[in-house]
């Protein structure tokens, strides 16, 4: 039977909408086209940021015509939010009212932790594993009270439970973790920590900034409490749109001291006589939203949705088994869990000189990061066999610069 064709309403640029493919056949094949980038270029550093498509470029000019046509549509734009708001939700299997549109995860977190008291339980827990911007959030609040300790990474690159297990106790407010090392690739075993967590009275934070769109999340099954994300690395967006989701029952049991007029029950009563926070979990925004990076996460979202996330985490995990296989033949040190189950879109590997390594590989056409000592390769639905034999055969050039 041939393939039927597409309709002529169903262009590139129009998706069908969030669960059919955009073309048929396998990835990347059907995608590929959509990023203009590997015209030029292998691109396999979705952990720094998701390649520029076509659609969030377009998103762009479509933002400006707005403004251009129609002055200052506020309204409009505050619907735009709305609809950036209800994408996310549906991503992570929550309900619009859950979810702030924030500018950062860092903004979402700095508001939840304003909004607690360290008075009958005083403790956070961190691990070693987290994000430069958990730790500084949480150790800023020392000033008012927090105490703050951090579960350390053991002998063989892990965090045992038995870790978490010393470290949570009845003074234990809050355990804030991240779902996949931005450092290692590896994953933590969120939902153990939660029981773990739950058992002993403390709320659990989840940063998904690393994960979200690479792998399917569901907030309801992990159980967590809180979690912050954003749209720039694997929901393909841009810089300057966050999000962070409060389960429901929770809402009105923080109330956020850094806040701004996005923030109140009802923005346009413009009432600078009191603060009301709103009844949702829009009480964790702020300010003017961001306009135009909301345009970019809509079409973002809306282009992981049609891909699929889950179709996407499988094709990873393929490309992924690839490039470790061949990394081993180069003798070279994998930092990154070996078994799926344990590790992200991100594979790390150990190098002397890992800036001198990300220079190199860049010089050939390659675009990879660095961090800890280690090279970063983060593959999307994107990418191709053919990107991982690329990377694997400039390594093998470049042999001495594995550790």
């Amino acid at each position: 039977m041939s393939t039927p064709e597409r309709s002529a309403e169903a262009t590139d640029a129009t998706p069908y909408n969030g669960r059919r493919p955009l073309r048929y056949g396998p990835l990347p094949d059907r995608i590929r086209h959509r990023f203009p980038i590997f015209d030029q270029r292998v691109y396999i550093n979705s952990c720094s940021q998701g390649a520029l498509s076509d659609a969030v470029r377009g998103s762009y000019d479509q933002y400006l015509n707005d403004w251009d046509e129609k002055g200052a549509p506020w309204e409009y734009w505050v619907e735009r939010q709305e609809a950036a708001r209800a994408s996310f939700a549906g991503l992570i299997n929550a309900t619009a009212d859950e979810v702030a549109v924030t500018t950062s995860l860092s903004a979402g977190v700095a508001s939840l932790a304003s909004g607690f008291r360290f008075a009958r339980r005083s403790k956070v827990v961190l691990t070693d594993w987290e994000f430069p911007t958990i730790g500084q959030i949480w150790h800023a609040q020392e000033a008012r009270g927090a105490r703050v300790v951090h579960v350390p990474e053991a002998a063989d690159g892990t965090l045992p439970i038995e870790h978490f297990e010393r470290a949570i106790d009845d003074d234990t407010l809050l355990v804030s973790i991240t779902h996949v090392c931005y450092r290692n690739g590896a994953t933590t075993d969120v939902r153990k920590i939660v029981d773990l967590a739950h058992e002993r009275g403390a709320y659990v934070l989840l940063d998904a900034f690393q994960s979200v769109g690479s792998l399917p999340i569901d907030v309801e099954a992990l159980d967590v409490d809180f979690l912050g994300a954003g749209v720039l690395k694997y929901l393909l967006g841009s810089a300057g749109l966050g999000f962070f989701y409060c389960r429901r029952g929770l809402v009105d049991k923080i109330w956020p001291t850094a806040t701004g007029w996005f923030a109140d029950q009802n923005i346009f009563e413009m009432d600078h006589t009191d603060y009301s926070p709103a009844a949702t979990a829009a009480r964790f925004q702020s300010g003017t939203p961001p306009v135009p990076a909301i345009y970019a996460g809509i079409a973002g979202m809306g282009l992981m949705q049609e891909i699929g996330i889950e179709e996407t985490r499988e094709h990873v995990n393929g490309l992924n088994s690839r490039l470790i296989a061949g990394l081993d033949e180069l003798k070279a040190t994998v930092v990154t869990p070996r078994r799926p189950k344990r590790r992200g879109a991100l594979i790390c590997v150990k190098s002397t000189d890992a800036p001198a390594l990300v220079a190199a590989l860049g010089r050939e056409g390659i675009v990879t990061s660095e961090r800890d000592s280690n090279l970063r390769i983060s593959a999307h639905a994107y990418n191709s066999v053919d990107d991982v034999d690329a990377v694997l055969a400039s390594l093998q050039r470049h042999r001495k610069l594995l550790a």
